[in-house]
């Protein structure tokens, strides 16, 4: 296993494809070396360093992959989500610290803004026309001192390599450090749980300011010498004409965007058929069992759900790959880290007992930056607190049963929102559905849920909730269903229960 971002880099071929993108040249693994090279050289001349953390905002694509792998081999990144206003990319950027600003050449993002307004230094990303995807130069016009002695060159493994910010649904978001050590090993233990190789081809779809899309789909590809098909972002309408002009092995994303795809795979099964998929990878909420087994009939590949966060670099569990069993309804087993349940007290419990869901490992951060009460909390006897409930089968697979800030709580009585999301999929006239809880003045908190209908269905709330009350006890059925053309999501694409009663108008 690579320990840096660096060495991740050094036993693909040097002709082998790393980087693609529509209607420019291939960046092979000898550039993408070289532009490793020449970005940690650039940085130590503009003054940073393997201490300097290095904000990148840009649209996703081959610079923006490049640009990651590359700040980190000599600096801490923190790619942050482009769609920021200028207030968030303030609060960000003076969280973070941040010692550096990357921005692309005529991208007019407010990040600029905010960050002459902190005072923070501003680089430039340039492209030359004609070169290779994900080759850039970095230019700066603020006095330089160039970096000298320990902290200059290429990073170390215990260095930092990349933090991100926790969602921050009900709280601040907090910080979360990973070494090189982390991403690697995370990186690792993904390319063997999907048995990527290097002719192995990821169109990637996720967001490069998230974990996933970041460790996944680029490092995940790049440690198995494999390529990666850059992408502007997740277009349902794109999708299959990529598919047909890159021929890809693979992708990864989250449910909705499967759900999305499958929308559109009907009118596009002759493109499905000739360009046949190895696998398709699911991770960063739950997959329904429905969408995993019209996906599986759709594609004629297997579906592989995945479990991940941010703390753990990503990946925690994941369904095997055929012949070994895929378990539709769980997040698979352990792939990388140790993986337990574990009781409010501390106790580690048996197969069969719900309890939260514990990692730890090689992955896993060493704890959130300067927040020790969340580290307090997030740390029981060398385990992380994920925050989520769970149960692990006597063969060992995870079964999700919710999130523990999530489960609703309707008078004392519990409920798995996750569990009634399950059964209204079932009805054929629901194409998605997210269920929460929403106020209630006696009983603290009562079950509420939002669907899609399929296009060209009607129902009404008073059927579908029958539909409900027929499958699940009194207590878990909605009493209330709002009928919307879509649902709200976060930044990833990822269905958001936490809030979703105060977006709704309902709390």
């Amino acid at each position: 296993m690579s320990d840096t971002i660096s060495d991740l880099l050094a036993s693909a071929p040097d002709a082998a494809p790393a980087l693609l993108a529509p209607s420019r040249a291939t960046l092979t693994f000898a550039g993408l070396r070289q532009q490793q090279r020449d970005t940690v050289k650039r940085l130590n001349e503009l003054g940073f360093g393997r201490s300097a953390t290095v904000a990148i905002v840009m649209p996703n694509g081959p610079e923006m992959a490049s640009a990651f792998v590359c700040v980190a081999a000599g600096a801490t990144t923190a790619p942050l989500n482009p769609a920021y206003g200028q207030v968030e990319f303030e609060f960000y950027l003076a969280d973070l610290d941040a010692d550096l600003l990357i921005i692309q050449e005529g991208d007019a993002t407010p990040a600029r803004s905010a960050a002459e307004k902190l005072g923070i230094n501003i680089a430039v990303l340039s492209c030359t026309a004609g070169a290779p995807a994900g080759v850039f130069t970095l230019n700066a016009d603020f006095p330089a001192k160039p970096v000298v002695g320990d902290d200059a060159g290429f990073a170390k493994p215990d260095d930092t390599a990349l933090v991100l910010h926790t969602s921050g649904t009900t709280s601040k978001p907090k910080i979360v450090p990973l070494s090189h050590e982390n991403v690697c090993a995370s990186a690792a233990n993904i390319a063997a749980s999907i048995e990527l190789v290097s002719s192995d081809s990821c169109l990637n779809v996720m967001p490069l300011f998230h974990i996933h899309g970041l460790i996944a789909a680029v490092l995940a590809s790049l440690g198995a010498g494999a390529s990666i098909i850059c992408t502007p972002g997740f277009n349902a309408l794109k999708f299959f004409a990529l598919l047909e002009q890159y021929a890809p092995t693979w992708y990864t994303a989250v449910p909705t965007m499967h759900q999305a795809v499958m929308a559109r795979a009907g009118r596009n099964q002759k493109i499905i058929d000739a360009f046949p998929l190895r696998l398709i990878r699911s991770s960063s909420a739950s997959l329904p069992p429905q969408v995993m087994s019209e996906l599986e009939a759709t594609f004629s590949a297997p579906v592989i759900e995945a479990y991940g966060m941010t703390e753990a670099a990503h990946q925690m569990a994941c369904n095997p790959l055929p012949p070994r069993q895929r378990k539709p309804g769980t997040v698979g087993v352990p792939a990388g880290p140790e993986v337990a349940t574990m009781d409010t007290a501390g106790n580690l419990l048996p197969f069969g007992e719900i309890g939260e869901v514990v990692i730890r490992g090689a992955n896993v951060t060493s704890g959130y930056r300067s927040n020790a009460a969340a580290n307090a909390e997030a740390f029981t006897n060398g385990w992380f607190r994920t925050g989520d409930q769970g149960v692990i089968d006597t063969d060992g697979y995870l079964r999700l049963t919710g999130r523990l800030k999530e489960i609703i709580n309707r008078g004392g009585e519990k409920i798995s929102p996750r569990e009634v999301d399950e059964i209204l999929l079932d009805h054929d006239a629901v194409a998605q559905v997210v269920t929460f809880a929403v106020p209630h003045a006696k009983l603290g908190e009562d079950v509420a849920a939002a669907v899609v209908l399929t296009e060209g269905t009607e129902i009404s709330e008073g059927d579908l909730r029958a539909f409900v009350a027929d499958r699940l006890v009194d207590f878990k059925v909605p009493r209330k269903i709002l009928f919307l053309e879509e649902i709200p999501k976060g930044a990833t694409g990822k269905l958001q229960r936490i809030g979703l009663a105060e977006k709704l108008g309902l709390a």
